[in-house]
């Protein structure tokens, strides 16, 4: 009981610490529990599960904030009494090229392919093949990366504002929809 109450509240104190601390700082204390992060990633959670070391994620990723990576099955807790000492556990590998919607739940044993996108709020498990779009819960494949390019290249709403300042991007996103503030 203690070391529960011990384990809540040192990981309240490792969360506040991280809150608002760059990428590289959550990489590095991610690196540090053991996971395995490749070159040029943004990783905005720090929810690596209990074992980190058990996650690989490849070169340049996007890890969007609130996404779960969970490496264990709590379900196995059904059958302690008969089992008293049961664990499941699985790795979990996300290729490279890939990005992770915000809210994404990443379950035991999934493998994600390179060129992935993974839709905000989906729930992941298994083999997730090279080059596609994943949402929903359960998550499926719905369309393969060269769709969702050519979609996003072409949509309407599309305004390149990605090096412009907070406020000339407000100014652009303003025109765009017809707003006045």
């Amino acid at each position: 009981m203690i070391t529960k109450i011990y384990n809540r509240i040192r990981n309240s104190i490792i969360k506040y610490k991280l809150k608002g601390r760059d990428n590289n700082y959550r990489i590095n204390y991610l690196r540090g529990r053991g996971a395995k992060i490749g070159d040029d990633c943004l990783i905005f959670t720090i929810n690596f599960s209990t074992e980190p070391y058990l996650i690989e994620i490849g070169n340049h990723v996007v890890v969007s904030p609130g996404v779960t990576f969970i490496t264990h099955d709590g379900s196995v807790w059904l059958f302690r009494n008969k089992h008293p000492n049961i664990t499941v556990f699985g790795k979990i590998i996300v290729g490279n090229n890939s990005f992770i919607g915000i809210n994404c739940i990443i379950l035991p044993g999934t493998e994600i392919g390179d060129n992935c996108i993974i839709g905000a709020g989906a729930v992941v498990r298994g083999k997730i093949p090279d080059n596609s779009v994943v949402m929903g819960n359960p998550a499926k494949v719905v369309m393969k990366t060269d769709i969702a390019e050519k979609f996003l290249v072409n949509n309407k709403n599309r305004v390149d504002t990605k090096h412009m300042s907070p406020e000339e991007r407000k100014e652009v996103l303003l025109k765009h929809f017809g707003l006045n503030l």
